[in-house]
């Protein structure tokens, strides 16, 4: 029988915060699948927990994934971690996680420490509906197509922002988004934990003038989009009639959709599915 891989969330900055099952999941494995081994064996040894640890990460993913899977597949078990919080979210171990479904090894998810969630939680924005964006693509017509598509999404928005590039990303928030009402976590769960609430443009500037240390981590909540009364034109139509209002004006069939993806504040391929 297939071993199990289970995914399980590490401390973000508090080591308080290990879930007593984490602790127990990671002392019966046979291994433990680690973004860093460095990072991951300290956790381990400040836990009074031994356990091989093998190699994965991005640059590696492909093949250590599959050397993975080959051990899973004969009956061994293994944690997957990340340096910090919930692996497999805006992380490679997605990709892990589905090699394992393809290949009907079992999967147990672990909840635990999450730095987007804890940041929402804590931040007073509307939380009903909302995204997780990650960081921002880094630069060019994929950052530009991909600010575009999020110009209109209604949801709160959870950003990773880099405190290196925090500036020039806030800065291009703003161009793309508007000067909206912002609140930034930074150090989550650590000795210097802050919250600032402002608006996008009020952050830039802290960061600017170094009202904002830039040393730290940091997750940054965005408002979503307000809709006006220009945009209710659409509000109550179909993707496809919506389309077809376009395509009636005129438009190509690609500019089409992509002029209803824009109002709608979502991808052009999810028009595009939604259409044929």
């Amino acid at each position: 029988m297939p071993g199990t891989l289970y995914v399980v969330p590490t401390p973000i900055g508090n080591l308080s915060d290990i879930t007593v099952r984490a602790k127990e999941v990671l002392a019966s494995v046979h291994f433990v699948a680690a973004e860093d081994t460095r990072v991951s064996g300290r956790l381990l040894t400040l836990l009074d927990i031994q356990k091989p640890l093998v190699s994965y990460h991005e640059h590696n993913k492909s093949r250590s994934g599959q050397a993975i899977l080959d051990r899973l597949l004969v009956g061994e078990s293994c944690a997957l971690v990340t340096d910090a919080g919930t692996p497999a979210i805006s992380d490679p171990g997605e990709e892990l996680v589905a090699l394992c479904r393809k290949n009907n090894v079992e999967v147990i998810a672990l909840p635990g420490a999450c730095a987007a969630v804890t940041a929402l939680s804590g931040s007073g924005m509307p939380s009903r509906r909302f995204s997780f964006e990650g960081f921002l693509p880094q630069g060019g017509k994929e950052r530009a197509e991909y600010l575009n598509s999020i110009r209109r999404d209604t949801r709160t928005m959870i950003f990773h922002i880099s405190p290196h590039d925090s500036s020039a990303d806030i800065s291009d928030l703003i161009s793309a988004l508007g000067d909206r009402r912002a609140v930034l976590a930074k150090e989550l769960t650590k000795i210097n934990e802050r919250y600032f609430v402002a608006t996008l443009s009020a952050l830039r500037d802290g960061f600017d003038d170094g009202s904002i240390n830039r040393k730290g981590e940091f997750v940054l909540i965005v408002g979503g989009y307000i809709p006006t009364e220009e945009d209710s034109f659409w509000a109550e139509m179909s993707v496809k009639q919506h389309y077809e209002h376009y395509v009636n004006l005129g438009m190509p069939r690609m500019d089409a959709i992509k002029a209803v993806a824009s109002d709608r504040g979502v991808p052009k391929n999810d028009i595009y599915r939604e259409l044929n």
